[in-house]
């Protein structure tokens, strides 16, 4: 039986090792090849590509997945779905699920893969059936990890589930490359015997065991394997489509797609690779059995060390990826996956940071922790709840029952806002409010490639580099100069901690300002909430350390800021 091929160059690929940043216009230029190659799917949107087309792109994500589709003629788009998240990181209500699967059927999906961070199927039913009744392929997925409280019959028992709710195919989704050969023949052949759906194994290469996975998986049985063209392949990717082709050539597996047209559409990846070169970090290329430890998926790696590189503090990558495995177990063992992988990455993140464990918390990971986002799969550290939230407060029932509709109202506040110009936008809102807003006001900005820090990596191989460059910025030159010795930090351009006024209430982190709880002339007591800011994808609360009178605010709504940034000054009372 032939296995069939679902590429995820235009998703996953990009999201796992270039944090979600190819552009649109790289990707039509080459669909209408990609459509002619026979592929069972082309995996081209949800996940993190909605956010990260707004907020880093100056994209509309709903005119990417058109675009594509009016190239795409003959092959099924793909989309990854969170369940109740749906591309964001939080449960909305049933009717925004509902509206957000409609319009995703009408602009061009046709396979919808739904999964839950936490395998709750209870928040996974009404994204399942919303697709089915839009006439989508769905795809139950089941996030595979490795825990005290994970085995073959959980995995198995989900997978009948999933087909009980109306499912038409089961995904093994192993986000962090954890399966082993022998453990994917092992669970495949389990649930085909229990099932007659066709399984699709979706796997990363963070461990460097994914091929041989496949491989082992395929002749157990499994239908469908995710790949991604070879230049965005490997690390913390998908194995490369060309090569796993090759490896089935002439077998009773054989996939029957042309190598003579893989390697074409291979060398235009490979020669775009290049101008996303800056983005691709040693941390995501290579593959190590370490996350056979820390168990962190591709696309949640790439974002940890953008994360700490923009907190200056990428120095802090071992005790982070030393702490991830802790924060986990205190958690309930979640499976890492957005959004659970985010939730434990940044708590990881603030816990080394801060120098102290849960001292602070995001909003989100105060939610978590209430069952906001569902049943974790063991029970929480009951000492980690009593430190950050009120025991009496958590629930049990499916989360999206305590939310009421929102659709009515969010379309009404869209035409007060005048930015609606056409349905999705309403949805786009729904989900990224702040960032939507921005974007379709036309306030967002195109966030330009970083340059990396080649002279760092070069003179620690112990060669030369140029210190002067001259860069061309949309036709405006820049001469930049580095003045630092390899080794030892710039000097920062804010103000050193000795001037900063008494009574400076700094920005925890890097990252945006959302909301602004004071103005100037309010009073405040110690610890009392003065504003909102998002960094790594979560919100997290800025106190006030003083008690006293606000003197100054000096950030705005919107702004990104540095970690350390005045952000007001409190007249304080502790004079």
């Amino acid at each position: 039986m032939a296995v069939l091929i679902t590429d995820t160059t235009l998703r996953d690929a990009h999201q796992s090792l270039i944090a979600t940043r190819m552009q649109t216009k790289d990707m039509l230029n080459i669909v209408e090849e990609m459509d002619e190659v026979g592929f069972f799917s082309l995996e081209a949107w949800g996940g993190a590509t909605f956010d990260s087309c707004m907020r880093f792109l100056n994209e509309d994500p709903w005119d990417r997945l058109r675009q594509i589709k009016q190239r795409a003629k003959k092959t099924k788009l793909q989309m990854l779905l969170r369940g109740q998240n749906l591309v964001g990181y939080r449960h909305y209500p049933d009717d925004i699920v509902d509206e957000f699967i409609r319009l995703s059927v009408k602009n061009g999906i046709s396979v919808m893969r739904v999964f839950d961070a936490l395998n709750d199927i209870r928040n996974m039913e009404v994204a399942i059936k919303s697709a089915s009744k839009y006439g989508a392929h769905v795809q139950g997925a089941i996030c595979y990890t490795t825990s005290p409280v994970h085995n073959l019959n959980t995995f198995v028992k989900m997978a009948e589930d999933l087909q009980n709710l109306g499912c038409d195919s089961i995904c093994i989704k192993d986000m962090a490359g954890l399966i082993s050969p022998t453990e994917s023949a092992k669970l495949i052949k389990a649930i085909k015997k229990k099932i007659d759906l066709p399984v699709d194994l979706h796997s990363h290469c963070t461990s460097g065991m994914a091929p041989i996975s496949y491989y082992t998986a395929a002749q157990a049985g499994a239908d469908i394997l995710d790949t991604a063209f070879s230049a965005f392949s490997w690390g913390t990717s998908q194995p490369p489509t060309e090569s796993m082709v090759a490896a089935f050539k002439n077998t009773s597996l054989d996939t029957m797609l042309d190598m003579q047209k893989l390697y074409e559409i291979g060398e235009y990846f490979a020669a775009l690779r290049e101008k996303y070169r800056p983005l691709v970090t040693m941390e995501a290329i290579r593959p190590s059995v370490n996350v056979l430890l820390h168990q962190i998926p591709g696309g949640m790696l790439s974002n940890l060390v953008s994360q700490l590189r923009e907190q200056d503090a990428l120095d802090k990558i071992s005790e982070v990826l030393e702490e991830v495995p802790r924060v986990r177990a205190d958690f309930g063992y979640p499976p890492l996956v957005t959004p659970t992988s985010q939730l434990v990455g940044t708590q990881a993140v603030l816990n080394v940071m801060t120098g102290e464990r849960y001292k602070k918390v995001t909003n989100e990971v105060k939610n978590y922790l209430l069952g906001l986002y569902g049943r974790p799969p063991a029970p929480i550290n009951e000492e980690v709840l009593k430190k950050v939230v009120n025991i009496d407060e958590r629930i049990d029932v499916r989360p999206a029952e305590l939310l009421k509709p929102e659709l009515k109202k969010l379309k009404a506040d869209v035409r007060k806002l005048g930015i609606a110009h056409k349905e999705e936008d309403v949805i786009s809102y729904a989900l990224y409010p702040q960032i939507a807003l921005k974007f379709l006001r036309g306030e967002m900005k195109e966030e330009p490639i970083k340059i990396r820090d080649e002279a760092a990596h070069a003179a620690s191989a112990g060669c030369s580099f140029p210190t002067e460059f001259s860069v061309d910025v949309d036709g405006e030159i820049f001469n930049i100069k580095i003045s630092s010795v390899v080794g030892k930090p710039v000097e920062a351009a804010s103000p050193k901690e000795e001037e900063k006024p008494k009574g400076s209430i700094l920005a925890p982190m890097s990252g945006m300002i959302l909301t602004i709880k004071v103005k100037v002339g309010d009073k405040v007591k110690k610890d009392d909430l003065v504003a909102v800011m998002e960094a790594m994808k979560m919100q997290n609360e800025i106190h006030s350390p003083y008690s006293g009178t606000i003197k100054e605010i000096l950030s705005f709504e919107g702004e990104v800021v540095s970690a350390r940034d005045i952000v007001m000054v409190v007249d304080s009372d502790d004079k």
